[in-house]
């Protein structure tokens, strides 16, 4: 406010004032609601949507079960309708171009469930897909689909060698370098490249019409982002050398590993369905999984293959005459969130139904190994996403768990402190806080217990997953094998999990959360030191982050400030102030922030898009912890939160903001206009309550 006249600034002053009044009752609006959406066990769980392929992949997959005349068949069919832009294309969310691959699975998925190839909207459908390059420009996994239902050979996939299995950790190649999603994609799927189960179909539902060129003449595959490189030495080369020469050891049956690595892969399958809401618990690995056990000779209405199908029927949602699915479900994720928007609304551990919630949350602690064994010694620890994923705990739920317990006890005035020590045998979580005893006992005391210990150990399990280079993935450490990313296979776009700056910022937020900084001692300091580091080294020269898990710079910029400030970064350091200048470069007329999908094809684009609720209050977070909560720009930014806001205390948004493979997969949360939003305009409250 410096070189304002005293009168404008008692006026700014009174605004803002009247303004934090009207935050507060908007919050207590998002908070009815989040209360009221509830489950009776305490935790949350929103819609997660995903774009066509999910209806699509179901069809097919009942198509090749001969099945895709069924009900359920034909209600994922209207969904597709229901998708299909003007132009005839199906896209990866809302107002993106076409992408070619959803769209020659839907016009499949259509004429397989009986709808007439003369219709409007298939006409629109075939043309725009025929424009775009037709079915000749498909990815890999679309070309298995079209192998299984016997529209183009099997050879034109590529290899998916069971052997894989058969190989150590300490080769530079093994399942174990892969991303844990793709591990549970490819296990199943190398399963069913061996066995190559096809069901020839009706002429008259065929997709050649699409079919530009002849499928042996069809592009390489490609990872998106990856040209194809010049000169004789390369991955790229390597691996379509290796591709054709599997190709040509399959042709002349020349396997001699082939039963033992079936035999391993169907128990590593097998395996993974344990204390999981299917392997991977998230849609493709649990569809390719039910195809490679019945291609194994598994009956459809066996216990193992009955589990699979019965899970996927768990990700429908029916409304109307269509069914949609969702690519897995999460409660962990949303119940996390929610309880700390909760705690920042003044709604702590006190209230029954903040307390069924942080019971429910430590139910579903981890506390089995899983696949991040293979390379990192330590307790089991941490959170998953979905309701049940015992093998796959990952650190960006495990640290917004440990934020959700830490903000629920200070909401009690309770605070949970990490005590550093050497090593992390003598790194301790403690109680502190006045009153305790009164405020809490009984069930209530065991309950703060058991969150100091579920803590000790998420942060022990968080610091041995830290990656060399300071910061972490998602599910694996040190999953960072580039070349890995020129296999034909790797065309999602998501073959590794290396450090991200928004994940690892989170993550550092969950240490500062609890104390540790970087002027800490001992084991934990040089964690949060070296993650640091690692953050200040990803910055974009414009003063941005990249968004790995959510869209995109907005999102990359607000985690990176809020985890810098968390861990006693100064407001006026230099990677603080060009982070908060480029997110107040990127406020919108209205007030809001927004950004679109695109930006992870075109950087040009960061910061631009149709504002929404979560990216604004995304904005505004970050800039809260920048030290602007009382800048002009953040109180536009709660105003146009205000402004925009449903009587019952929601907000409508239609934009995916989530981010599930760049350029390739995006996800709406359902709920990020909800808890976000009340997060943000808590947060502002509390902040310019104590300016």
């Amino acid at each position: 406010m410096e070189g304002a006249s005293p009168t404008a600034s008692n006026r700014i002053s009174q605004h803002v004032v009247d303004l934090r009044a009207k935050a507060r009752s908007a919050a207590a609006a998002t908070r009815d609601w989040l209360f009221s959406h509830q489950h009776a066990d305490g935790h949350w769980c929103a819609e997660l949507e995903g774009d066509s392929i999910l209806q699509s992949e179901y069809i097919l997959l009942l198509a090749w079960l001969g099945k895709e005349r069924t009900e359920i068949a034909k209600r994922c069919a209207e969904q597709l309708l229901k998708q299909q832009e003007p132009s005839g294309a199906w896209t990866q969310f809302p107002g993106a171009p076409i992408d070619v691959g959803s769209s020659v699975k839907a016009y499949f998925a259509l004429k397989l469930t009986g709808h007439d190839p003369a219709a409007d909207y298939m006409i629109r459908a075939r043309n725009v897909i025929l424009e775009a390059g037709g079915a000749d420009k498909v990815n890999s996994f679309t070309r298995f689909y079209l192998a299984m239902l016997g529209q183009i050979p099997f050879d034109l996939c590529p290899a998916v060698p069971p052997e894989m299995i058969l190989l150590p950790n300490w080769s530079p190649i093994n399942i174990y370098r892969m991303s844990s999603w793709s591990r549970t994609i490819f296990v199943p799927l190398a399963i069913v490249w061996a066995h190559r189960p096809t069901r020839d179909i009706a002429e008259d539902v065929s997709i050649r019409e699409l079919f530009i060129n002849e499928p042996k003449d069809w592009p390489e595959l490609r990872c998106p982002g990856i040209e194809k490189p010049r000169g004789l030495f390369s991955w790229d080369r390597f691996f379509r050398t290796a591709d054709s020469g599997l190709k040509l050891l399959e042709k002349y049956k020349l396997r001699p590993l082939r039963k033992r690595a079936l035999r391993l892969s169907e128990q590593w399958l097998l395996d993974r369905c344990e204390q999981s809401d299917g392997p991977g618990a998230i849609f493709p690995p649990i569809l390719w999984g039910a195809i490679a056990l019945m291609t194994l000779g598994y009956s459809a209405e066996s216990p193992e293959v009955r589990y699979m199908l019965d899970h996927l029927e768990r990700l429908a949602i029916d409304e109307g005459p269509a069914t949609r699915l969702q690519p897995c479900k999460s409660p962990v994720w949303d119940t996390s969130i929610s309880l700390r928007a909760l705690a920042a609304a003044g709604s702590g551990l006190s209230q029954p139904q903040t307390c069924r919630g942080v019971e429910w949350l430590l139910s579903k602690e981890v506390r089995v190994p899983g696949d991040w064994t293979n390379n990192v010694d330590c307790e089991p620890g941490g959170w998953f996403f979905e309701y049940e994923n015992a093998f796959y705990p990952d650190n960006d739920d495990t640290s917004m768990g440990i934020m959700a317990l830490v903000d629920q006890l200070a909401a009690a005035n309770i605070s949970l402190e990490l005590h550093p020590g050497d090593t992390l045998a003598n790194t301790s979580v403690v109680v502190g806080g006045r009153g305790i005893a009164e405020q809490l006992a009984g069930p209530s005391a065991a309950l703060m217990e058991q969150a100091a210990a579920a803590t000790r150990r998420g942060i022990a399990w968080m610091t041995a997953m830290q990656n060399h280079d300071g910061g972490w993935g998602a599910f694996d450490k040190n999953n960072d094998a580039e070349f890995l990313c020129h296999v034909p296979f790797a065309d999602h776009n998501a073959m590794i999990d290396p450090s991200t700056p928004d994940l690892s910022a989170r993550v550092i937020e969950s240490f500062g959360r609890l104390g540790v900084t970087i002027d800490s001692p001992g084991k934990v300091g040089d964690v949060v030191r070296k993650a640091v580091a690692y953050i200040r080294a990803n910055q974009m020269s414009d003063g941005s982050w990249f968004g790995r898990w959510g869209v995109n710079y907005i999102y990359g910029t607000w985690q990176c400030l809020v985890g810098l400030r968390a861990v006693g970064v100064p407001a006026d350091d230099p990677a603080i102030e060009q982070g908060k200048l480029w997110l107040l470069a990127h406020q919108q007329a209205c007030g809001g922030w927004g950004e679109s999908c695109m930006t992870y094809e075109d950087p040009s684009l960061r910061g631009q898009g149709s504002p929404t609720a979560s990216q604004t209050a995304w904005a505004m977070l970050g800039l809260i912890a920048a030290g602007g909560a009382n800048l002009p720009q953040v109180v536009r930014g709660a105003q146009y939160l205000m402004d925009t806001q449903r009587p019952d205390g929601a907000w409508d948004e239609v934009e995916f903001t989530g981010t599930g493979f760049p350029r390739v997969f995006y996800l709406k949360y359902h709920y990020y206009p909800i808890y976000f939003p009340l997060l943000a305009l808590a947060e502002w409250n509390r902040a310019t309550a104590r300016s």
